[in-house]
């Protein structure tokens, strides 16, 4: 009896594992499948004999009795707990033959569409794989690219710095000018210093001035150095104090022309003796200077482009009575720069472009709204507030000028006196006053011809803005510089006599 009930269980589950995982003998092919079936066939005649009285498609395990009805049936020996890693019986070549106690879960992790999906995931990660390999390899090669790049430059910037060419030390050449612009770093300066023919490479003189810390002390202006020495010579030289040529500093008031001061005598430099100076290059025998007289000859020139004449001075420039007169009041005091090595024209061009800049930078060329003065006219009255007025009176000799012009009354300034004397003083003769010339205030009404002297930026910035005031008369009561001012002529006449009782009006003659 239990070797029958075995046999039904074991048919039992061959049937199911057909049932449900049915193949197609076809798809198979080859003798195998043939084997197969031959198999199956043997084994279901072997069975067949016991079992010819029931339907091949029974789905339920029958019941079996015996005579022995009145004994329960035997209860099948528990079945063994399969192993995990146990083989797994197989049906041919790929089917696995399903077990009744084997999960859902499980099997449902073998269906055809979840395989796909790990195929599909597997093929994306090594797809990321793939690319993280690429793109690590793509970076590697940039790497090594702007590593060999670096140092092929380094190389290169070594190689140019190592052995520059350089002058053999020996007799110099002749000085020359090199000018250094404002904002000009060692490699600028190397620049005109090959261009100039002063150092061989511009190599060497970068060398030779970076291992000199005083090369940060260096201004903008013109320097005569000696041509073809070598780069550290020629930095030394640019450092030296007699190396700067060219520099100009004008005090305020100056005038173009030399002075004598009344009572000693002493002769007072005029701009063009301080630019005749400023112009030397070279020492002893070999030095070379523009001279005073062709300085003047130079400003009394008749082509005012070619001396640098801004547009606005240009017609009071042309109407100027004496043509040596003609650029004063054009240089502007304060320090100017210039080129020693050009003609005396090309020297004055520098320093007049250089002075009109300067003015205009106060907003001469705005200015006159209020004054009704043009810039021309401004520079002129301007130059009377310096010579007339100390810095903190500007404001007010420059009202006193606006409201006699509008009167209209004489100026009647000392200093337009002494300035077509050549002369310096503060007191002036009845003699000298009544001189007619274009400068004279005490002789004509209005503005002199020309400027009288070099004014200061802070006097043409009073003259273009004056402080607010009714004064007509202003005058120096002593000699540390008082000055009075009033709209009232009797107060003015005494404080002329304060003035004279303090020796300030005094003549030295």
């Amino acid at each position: 009896m239990t070797d029958r009930w075995a046999r039904a269980e074991e048919r039992y589950r061959q049937r199911e594992a057909d049932r449900r995982y049915r193949r197609d003998d076809r798809a198979w092919g080859g003798q195998n499948s043939r084997d197969n079936r031959g198999k199956t066939n043997r084994v279901v005649g072997r069975e067949q004999d016991d079992w010819d009285d029931y339907e091949d498609d029974t789905t339920v395990i029958p019941r079996y009795t015996d005579d022995m009805d009145d004994q329960p049936p035997p209860t099948p020996a528990p079945r063994p707990r399969e192993r995990r890693d146990a083989p797994r019986p197989r049906v041919g070549r790929r089917e696995a033959v399903a077990r009744d106690d084997e999960p859902e879960a499980r099997r449902r992790s073998k269906s055809p569409q979840r395989s796909r999906r790990s195929r599909a995931a597997s093929r994306k990660a090594k797809e990321r794989k793939r690319r993280r390999r690429t793109l690590w390899l793509v970076a590697g090669v940039f790497v090594l690219l702007f590593a060999g790049a670096a140092v092929f430059a380094g190389m290169k910037l070594v190689s140019s710095l190592g052995s520059p060419e350089d002058f053999a030390t020996g007799s110099p050449g002749p000085l020359v000018v090199v000018q250094v612009h404002d904002g000009d770093a060692s490699q600028q300066i190397a620049a005109t210093m090959k261009e100039r023919g002063v150092v061989a490479s511009t190599g060497a003189f970068f060398q030779a001035a970076v291992r000199n810390s005083n090369m940060n002390t260096v201004q903008p202006g013109f320097y005569a150095i000696p041509s073809h020495i070598p780069a550290a010579q020629a930095v030394t030289g640019l450092l030296g104090k007699q190396a700067r040529v060219g520099n100009l500093v004008i005090p305020e008031g100056k005038l173009l022309h030399d002075q004598t001061e009344v009572g000693t005598s002493r002769r007072t430099d005029g701009i063009y003796r301080m630019m005749a100076a400023a112009s030397c290059i070279g020492t002893g025998p070999s030095q070379k200077c523009a001279t005073y007289e062709q300085l003047d000859a130079a400003g009394a020139g008749l082509d005012l482009a070619a001396l640098g004449v801004p547009a606005w001075a240009a017609q009071g420039v042309k109407d100027c009575p004496d043509r040596t007169r003609q650029l004063e009041g054009l240089i502007a005091a304060g320090t100017v720069d210039f080129d020693p090595s050009g003609t005396p024209e090309q020297m004055l061009r520098q320093v007049i472009m250089a002075s009109a800049k300067s003015y205009e930078s106060t907003g001469l060329l705005q200015s006159g709204g209020e004054t009704k003065l043009t810039p021309y006219q401004t520079l002129i009255a301007a130059s009377l507030v310096e010579r007339e007025a100390k810095p903190q009176d500007m404001g007010k000799v420059a009202r006193v000028i606006v409201n006699r012009l509008r009167v209209p009354q004489m100026l009647q300034f000392d200093s337009t006196v002494n300035y077509a004397l050549d002369r310096t003083e503060v007191q002036t003769t009845d003699a000298d006053r009544a001189a007619e010339t274009p400068w004279n205030t005490y002789a004509k009404i209005g503005l002199p011809a020309t400027p009288i002297a070099a004014p200061s930026l802070n006097a043409l910035r009073a003259m273009e803005n004056p402080e607010p005031g009714s004064w007509l008369y202003f005058v120096t009561v002593d000699k540390q510089g008082t000055t009075l001012f009033t709209d009232d002529y009797k107060q003015h006449q005494r404080y002329i006599q304060q003035a004279q009782a303090s020796g300030i009006l005094d003549s030295g003659r």
